[in-house]
């Protein structure tokens, strides 16, 4: 240490003198000590307050740049010196100094940065209002015969492309084309994981995934699921996700997907399709999220299931009601519900035994496959109020509505507090089976199974689409079987429920005019009816006829004149 506090004191008195070869043994010594005590080494640079004298030698003329740089990334290796290399200004040299032609400078200084910035998004974020991006790139591109360099960079960028503000910059430089070069130069396992830690964030970004479609990456990433689909080696298994993750991720932005799709006849599309019937779990969950991710439009929808597709999904359904992989089962049914969004669809694919399949699936006690499960069976028989295919839907929901299990199970899920996605499918699910049924045995059947206090806590719900899906629901229920509904409207408080929705000023004029056509339609009940008189429900549907909404002030008249002459 005696030789380490000489230096430094050396350091101290020459480095403003520009004796080169004083500082540079000085120096020289620093790193030797660095190598063999960074921390103590460190506390004593600290000390003796070297920091703010290592500015003005990181100069672009000096020699002693790259000795300086590999000094200060050696000392910020050490969490408590990352914030005195940020007070000591060191920060903006290191930046001048990335413009460098010396490969040496570019690598010590890259490091300097990294570490003085790691794991500290304030700073991250400075160095990109800085316009570190840019350089980086540049510096790829020039550089990427060099391995260190290239290194350098990569980390530099996982570590920044964590940033949302980066994804603009980034999004305005040529690093697609840069990775997808480098990647296609790349026989290591290890260099391809590193780009592959790069794209990932990066491909979050919608330009950038379009820019990483056009410079080739998906042929790159099809080339390594083919060449690791087989192996049974651990980094063949890790490669295989990461490619078929990344390629997924593509397909989440709307342009990058239709490039891929290009109408249904793209090679990328193809190839995707023939690996929901392989026997890898991996490749069957990425192709039936690449279906899923493919089916985010009306067209190719249509397309889809003209072509095919629904068989292949329901096949490998069948695979999984035994094997039980929940994510396979998640993904295919993922597809099958945004599949059965057009119309034109449905019928189709009710005629292919996609309701049957699914319903295989109903013991399911894995939440994410339950959402689906009830968000494929619900829009399967939604119609939309196309008349003209309702046919096969309605004929589906009366079937649906009059299973018991299914029922069962939905009024139990409709409790599924923990799971609101999973609650408030079941309730929607059980709606639309009275709705789109319009029949008495479903009516009869949700009542039995205990559907209805759901129904009327539905009608109460914050989403008004909910809410009117319950109340056409209910009014459905009082209107084909009120005698059946009356108990258990009296029992779920029906009557309040609607009074509140009434008197409620940011109830959307649906809901008003469907609160009182339900109000009407229990007027035939006696113990309903009685309720109605207690609430003195006329003195708020009296005001209801003023509403700016033509439609909720003519059906307040007509509320209105049945009250007064049922009172």
């Amino acid at each position: 240490m005696d030789n380490l506090s000489e230096a430094l004191e050396k350091l101290k008195l020459t480095s403003t003198d520009g004796i080169s070869d004083s500082v540079e043994s000085c120096l020289d010594c620093l790193l030797k000590a660095l190598a063999r005590n960074n921390t103590e080494t460190s506390v004593k640079i600290q000390e003796i307050g070297l920091l703010p004298l290592f500015p003005s030698l990181l100069n672009p003329q000096s020699s002693c740049s790259p000795k300086v740089s590999n000094i200060i990334a050696e000392l910020a290796k050490n969490e408590f010196m990352r914030s005195p290399c940020v007070e000591a200004g060191l920060i903006p040299p290191l930046i001048q100094l990335l413009k460098s032609t010396d490969q040496e400078v570019l690598l010590q200084t890259g490091r300097a940065l990294g570490n003085i910035c790691y794991d500290s998004h304030s700073l991250q974020a400075q160095l990109i209002n800085m316009g570190v991006i840019p350089t980086l790139v540049k510096l790829l591109g020039i550089h990427s015969h060099n391995t260190a360099l290239t290194e350098m960079c990569l980390i530099a960028f996982g570590n920044l492309a964590e940033l949302e503000s980066s994804k603009e910059q980034f999004a305005s430089t040529s690093i697609a084309e840069e990775l997808v070069h480098l990647f296609q130069k790349q026989t290591e396992h290890e260099k391809k994981e590193m780009i592959f830690e790069v794209l990932a964030p990066l491909a979050e970004n919608d330009v950038i995934k379009l820019q990483l479609v056009e410079a080739g990456l998906v042929e790159c990433l099809l080339e390594v699921v083919a060449q690791t689909m087989d192996g049974e080696r651990e980094e063949d298994i890790t490669q295989l996700k990461t490619a078929s993750d990344l390629m997924v991720l593509l397909l989440l932005g709307d342009e990058s997907m239709q490039k891929l799709f290009e109408g249904g006849k793209g090679s990328v599309f193809q190839r995707v399709l023939s690996w929901i019937p392989s026997h890898n779990h991996q490749l069957q969950l990425a192709g039936a999220l690449a279906i899923a991710n493919f089916a985010r439009n009306d067209g190719n929808c249509i397309h889809m299931v003209d072509t095919g597709i629904v068989q292949k999904l329901l096949e490998l359904l069948d695979r999984h009601v035994e094997e039980g992989n929940v994510t396979v089962q998640h993904a295919a049914l993922s597809a099958l519900r945004n599949l059965a969004i057009p119309v034109v669809n449905k019928s189709k694919m009710l005629s292919a035994g996609v309701a049957n399949v699914v319903l295989k699936f109903l013991q399911s006690e894995m939440p994410p496959v339950q959402f689906k499960l009830l968000g494929t069976l619900r829009m399967l028989i939604d119609t939309q109020g196309n008349c003209l295919q309702a046919c096969w839907p309605a004929e589906a929901a009366d079937q649906l509505g009059t299973n018991g299990k299914l029922v069962e199970r939905l009024v139990e899920w409709c409790e599924a507090k923990d799971h609101a996605g999973v609650m408030g499918e079941s309730n929607r699910l059980l709606s639309a089976l009275i709705r789109h049924s319009k029949s008495k045995e479903v009516v009869q059947s949700v009542i039995h199974g205990g559907g209805v206090k759901h129904l009327v806590t539905m009608a109460t719900s914050e989403h008004m689409i909910m809410q009117n899906e319950a109340l056409v629901a209910l009014g459905l229920m009082a209107a084909l079987d009120l005698v059946a509904a009356e108990k258990d409207f009296v029992g779920a408080s029906l009557v309040s429920v609607l009074h509140k929705l009434l008197s409620d000023e940011r109830s959307a004029p649906e809901i008003k005019y469907n609160s009182m056509i339900l109000i009407c339609a229990v007027m035939g009940s006696e113990p309903l009816h009685k309720e109605v008189q207690s609430l003195a429900f006329i003195d708020v549907v009296s005001k209801l006829r003023a509403h700016e909404n033509k439609t909720v002030s003519h059906q307040a008249s007509l509320t209105e004149q049945r009250l007064t002459a049922q009172s």
